[in-house]
């Protein structure tokens, strides 16, 4: 009697301790996340309590500035850790209401005036280093469109629209599509890791390469209406958006220092280029095939410090890939099949005033290296081709200079030069221009943070016609 009363005690306790777990497995999300939601009450009183007390003065010491940005990244912190962290339910289902993408819609449109024509601007050229850049020029893959603020009167330049959700505790999916009257681009689509640990973060996909300092950033979102001269006539009006991984790690220093690795298809049609090379309408007749993919491998190396009320963000960057750039159905036939490396240096300097007011100062240099042959055709029937070796070496920067007066209006300067265009054929040096610049001016006025107006004058002394005469192009964007 007395080991059957025992076995009863023993099962009644094992009953009583598996319903005590089950009961703790419930109410420890249950408390973290009461935990999560006080400490985010709390920041955000601090943060309310800060700006306040910034306010009333005239200018915010750089203590109080650290105190708000560093509260609000501890709310951003601990609302990351909220969405991550699943509620369990007595039905053992997953809440995903923490995981509802993020959608938003920009429309980049604008109204030009220039001194030249539409149809002058497709055949001027910057001799020996890019051609038809302020025209329709062709992606590659059957479709083509003309740059931002291409037209004389008004241009509808993209309509954006963003999705980004994180997906899980450990990854997120961001598409980035942009929409204009004749075509349809998806001009980013990748997943991130969020949960890597050791200050690493990954992603695939296709995206904006974080090559240099301006590369990566969507037009809308940068201090000119038009992207720096030697980023167009190097890589082209979108700069390196292409297919492939990246790898970056943060290490564990006082000072922000990361290191990046990418691996691209290496699709960029004005450097790169993926396809193979065959006489125009003879696709079967491939005199170059197409170089093994991923075609572009870029590294990066990014630091930053502060003095004061100042910022320093500096970089150094290369690419490296094949060269397939075809013209061969150009006005001037031609393709150039290359070893080509691009190299960079970035520098941005900001000092704050207050909140919003600040000066700001970046500069990149680019150089590039591309060493092969340059194919022309031989004949009439344009079935062969004349081979030449040929070796480009050319360089350029630009440098601006942006002032932010208070919330809603800033003015900006511009210098672009590409100084340096040495071009050897057999040997021979040839005698090309090695002076392009242009001069730039802006003023944008924001009524909130999601609106921006501005007003910019171009002075570009970068291009020449077919003759070879230096055209100087003055433009009013609004």
């Amino acid at each position: 009697m007395r080991k059957k009363y025992e076995k009863k005690i023993l099962l009644l306790s094992l009953c009583a301790s598996t319903s005590l777990f089950a009961q703790n497995e419930l109410e420890e999300p249950k408390a973290l996340l009461a935990q999560q939601i006080k400490t985010t009450q709390a920041l955000q009183k601090r943060v309310v309590q800060l700006e306040k007390k910034q306010a009333k003065q005239a200018k915010v010491t750089k203590k109080q500035a650290k105190e708000v940005q560093q509260a609000k990244q501890q709310i951003e912190v601990v609302q990351n850790t909220q969405q991550q962290t699943p509620t369990t339910q007595t039905t053992g289902t997953f809440s995903q209401k923490s995981f509802l993408p993020d959608i938003s819609l920009i429309l980049d449109t604008s109204y030009v005036s220039r001194n030249k024509k539409d149809e002058a601007l497709n055949h001027l050229e910057i001799p020996g280093i890019a051609h038809g850049i302020m025209g329709e020029h062709s992606h590659g893959d059957g479709h083509s469109h003309a740059p931002l603020n291409a037209h004389d009167g008004f241009n509808l330049n993209y309509v954006e629209v963003a999705m980004q959700s994180n997906i899980d505790p450990y990854l997120s999916l961001t598409g980035i599509f942009h929409l204009s009257e004749n075509n349809f681009e998806v001009e980013e689509a990748y997943a991130e890791s969020t949960g890597l640990g050791y200050g690493l973060k990954a992603k695939i996909g296709k995206f904006r390469s974080n090559f240099g300092r301006i590369n990566v950033q969507h037009s809308h979102v940068q201090d000119f209406s038009d992207m720096p001269l030697v980023y167009t006539a190097f890589l082209g009006g979108h700069g390196i958006d292409d297919i492939g991984a990246q790898l970056q790690w943060t290490l564990p220093t006082d000072t922000y220092f990361m290191a990046g690795f990418e691996a691209l298809q290496g699709k960029n049609p004005s450097m790169y280029g993926v396809d193979a090379i065959a006489p125009e309408g003879d696709e079967e007749n491939i005199v170059v095939d197409s170089p093994n993919q991923p075609n572009l491998l870029i590294g990066y190396l990014k630091s930053s410090f502060d003095i004061d009320n100042t910022s320093v963000l500096y970089g150094a960057s290369i690419a490296y890939g094949d060269s397939r750039v075809n013209h061969l159905s150009d006005e001037e036939p031609h393709a150039f099949v290359a070893k080509s490396y691009l190299y960079g240096a970035d520098l941005t300097v900001k000092h704050y005033f207050d909140s919003y007011s600040y000066l700001s100062f970046q500069g990149e240099y680019l150089y590039r290296d591309m060493d092969g042959d340059f194919y022309t055709y031989s004949d009439d029937e344009q079935t062969a081709f004349n081979i030449t070796p040929t070796v480009k070496e050319q360089g350029g920067y630009y440098a601006q200079l942006v002032y932010a007066y208070n919330r809603n209006y800033r003015f900006g300067i511009r210098y672009d030069n590409i100084n340096k265009n040495d071009i050897m054929k057999n040997n021979l040096s040839l005698n090309t221009e090695n002076n392009f610049d242009r001069y730039t001016a802006m003023i944008d006025y924001s009524p909130s943070e999601f609106t921006r107006f501005r007003l910019q004058y171009n002075q570009n002394n970068a291009m020449f016609n077919e003759e070879g005469e230096r055209q100087n192009i003055n433009s009013l964007i609004l």
